[in-house]
């Protein structure tokens, strides 16, 4: 894109307008009595690399990870622990029921 030279009390009375300029691509180079003392230019994110295997050989998975779920554990997932039967009563008392809103 074409710069944009702009004195410097026009970009101080227009700095909103130059910066939306700016933010769709353009370059507006500021100017103190003719010449030129700063660029405004969009920002341009850059992508962070990521570092993998941080956490390696800090965190042990057991072996029954993925072995299926006692029923009470089951109902809780499922939502049905109010009427299961073998769930402990005193976790099921209305003061101490979670709320989510």
């Amino acid at each position: 894109m074409a710069n944009n030279v702009v004195n410097i009390h026009e970009a101080k009375t227009h700095l909103s307008r130059l910066v939306d300029k700016v933010a769709v691509g353009a370059e507006v180079v500021i100017a103190k009595a003719g010449k030129p003392m700063a660029r405004l230019v969009p920002i341009v994110a850059t992508a962070k690399r990521k570092k993998l295997g941080l956490l390696k050989g800090k965190i042990k998975i057991g072996r029954d990870f993925n072995a299926p779920l006692d029923e009470n554990t089951l109902a809780l997932f499922e939502g049905r622990w109010r009427n299961h039967l073998n769930f402990p009563r005193r976790l099921v008392s209305k003061s101490r029921l979670p709320t989510f809103t």
